[in-house]
């Protein structure tokens, strides 16, 4: 281990396999359940008994539809969504939402509230100013993003207001939510890296995105949840393929879906339905984060990099002394 070199743990992940297997710090693609890797195995050989494998199964067809249908309907319980909101299944990542967002939510003349909390939201409002106006309402860029700016303020007449709400390179999470929720502007938030991994009112966010590989199933596939009703009010003219509502209509097929990432969503989804849901998974998180913070607390050769309050649960940083002072500890 280098001298001085920040770590970053993803404390998000399930234990998976046994014997061989590896442990798997990384922030993304994380670990899956054991459970999962062994029922995606077999699918790839032969799905259900269907004589095919699950790469070959046609997306249009019953046996993929029931296979969209519950990861769709098992992501409305886990998050409780209302009938307002809308589940998508969509290529490109969370990156893609970075414009595809603004593009659908944000008029050329108006403008949208972002807050600038690390890489993922610096690179959030990079693609936004590409289609309107941008107001960064609170940074903390200038202290390496260190710390999540508590007061800032929103204008009523903003499109929306943005927010990363775990950032993984620098190890902060926003812990409590409560402050945008009352700020009077239509919520998005890319959950990308802690979706699911805490209960929430997801009901107060307008739109929230995901990129899958994180936390809820394998690279390939990304989940957006939008509130139809903020659908088709900008005025400009949008591609067929990034027109929420086309996918909306679509039910996620518009074109040929990633078929085996939906799989492994729909799998994991499953996972965490039939081990108690997201309150379950919560009390997993807690214990886990707790656990380690308090030994890097408690040991000297390691050192925080964040303000403690503003620590993730899903993804740790933090700073490993010099080597003699490892020596010293173990002796």
């Amino acid at each position: 281990m280098i001298a001085n070199t920040t770590e970053n743990i993803n404390l998000s992940s399930p234990t998976g396999g046994q014997g061989a297997r590896k442990h798997n710090f990384g922030a993304g693609p994380s670990i899956l359940p054991k459970e999962v890797f062994e029922e995606a195995g077999r699918a790839v050989v032969d799905y259900n008994n269907t004589g095919l494998s699950i790469l070959e199964i046609g997306h249009r067809t019953k046996t993929f539809g029931a296979v969209i249908d519950e990861a769709v309907q098992t992501l409305k319980e886990l998050m409780q969504l209302d009938s307002d909101h809308e589940v998508l299944f969509l290529h490109g990542g969370a990156s893609t939402q970075f414009f595809q967002v603004p593009m659908n939510l944000l008029d050329e003349k108006a403008t949208a509230a972002y807050t600038d909390t690390g890489v993922w939201g610096a690179k959030a409002i990079k693609e936004a100013k590409l289609y309107g106006t941008v107001d960064v309402v609170c940074s903390s860029k200038a202290d390496n993003y260190t710390y999540l700016p508590k007061e800032f303020e929103v204008k009523k007449d903003s499109a929306y207001l943005h927010l990363t709400t775990n950032n993984t390179i620098y190890g902060t999470q926003w812990q409590d939510l409560t402050p945008f929720y009352n700020k009077g502007v239509p919520l998005v938030a890319d959950m990308s890296s802690d979706i699911l991994s805490r209960e929430l009112d997801f009901n107060r966010f307008d739109l929230i995105y995901a990129g899958a590989q994180k936390n809820i199933g394998a690279s390939g596939v990304n989940v957006v949840v939008v509130n139809k009703n903020m659908l088709g009010k900008v005025s400009r003219q949008l591609p067929t393929m990034m027109d929420y509502r086309n996918h909306i209509e679509a039910g996620s097929l518009l074109n040929t879906p990633p078929v085996f990432s939906i799989y492994v969503c729909m799998l994991t989804l499953r996972w965490l339905k039939a081990m108690g849901g997201v309150q379950a998974i919560e009390k997993i998180n807690n214990e886990k984060a707790e656990l380690f913070y308090s030994t890097v607390d408690a040991l000297p050769i390691f050192s925080g990099t964040v303000a403690k309050g503003d620590r993730s649960k899903m993804n740790a940083c933090f700073l490993v002394g010099e080597f003699h002072d490892y020596i010293a500890l173990l002796n």
